[in-house]
């Protein structure tokens, strides 16, 4: 009887290192009777994740844009868009994201493509709504760098554990974290460093400073809370 116990707790032991591997790797060595389905996210829960998840990066944005800063990806080229024109940031961000959604259908499915239009498009409505509701009259930029990084990174947390994105870079970077188990905060600073250092036709040398500083911020909160394998809900 205790040899049987010993044997199912070494089972289970076994089991659960593979908790700790790409999502990949779980769905290859679930051929056995023994293991367990992934559990799901109810309508609800994703709702809730969409809804606030959106809010953090929104306000996060809300930081930024009244700091003159920035960050990477489609989100970052939106806002240097809207520094060197005049189109606004909500309607800039939504039409650079349209080619992303085939991408994101091909390599991630319908089912996460359809959250990402949903998570863009409210995005897009807050961002419109927000810059009316809150007028920053004087805040500290590094303040601005360092919460602001913070929020989105948080929000981008919530979002990428309910597969959902918002579009363009993300979709790639939660792609090459789910195919090769490359960490999501890595990949995405590192893309991101590239795209901040060709911004210096728009912003000065501080301003890509403490853009860069948001970027690390927001990475940082990825890498440390968002690794391959740790939360396995889809």
């Amino acid at each position: 009887m205790k040899k049987s116990k010993t044997n199912q707790t070494k089972a289970n032991q076994s089991f659960s290192l593979y908790d700790f591997k790409t999502k990949r790797k779980i769905n290859e060595t679930n051929n056995s009777k023994d293991t367990q389905e992934l559990p799901k996210h109810s309508l609800l829960e994703d709702f809730q994740a969409l809804v606030i998840g959106t809010l953090f990066v929104s306000l996060g944005l809300v930081f930024f844009k009244n700091t003159g800063l920035t960050t990477g990806g489609t989100v970052g080229l939106a806002i240097l868009g809207s520094y060197a024109t005049s189109i606004s940031f909500s309607l800039l961000f939504f039409i650079i994201n349209i080619p992303f959604y085939f991408l994101a259908w091909k390599k991630m499915g319908w089912c996460f493509t359809l959250k990402t239009v949903l998570a863009v498009g409210l995005l897009t409505i807050l961002s419109e709504l927000l810059s009316n509701w809150i007028i920053l009259q004087s805040i500290n930029p590094v303040f601005s760098a360092i919460v602001g990084g913070l929020l989105i990174g948080v929000g981008l947390v919530i979002l990428f554990r309910h597969r959902m994105s918002l579009g363009g870079l993300n979709i790639f970077v939660l792609w090459c974290q789910e195919r090769f188990g490359w960490r999501a905060g890595i990949v995405k600073m590192i893309v991101e460093g590239t795209i901040l250092f060709a911004s210096w036709p728009w912003l000065d040398i501080k301003n890509i400073g403490l853009s860069i500083i948001a970027v690390v911020t927001i990475n940082l909160v990825l890498t440390i809370n968002h690794k391959p394998g740790r939360y396995m809900a889809v």
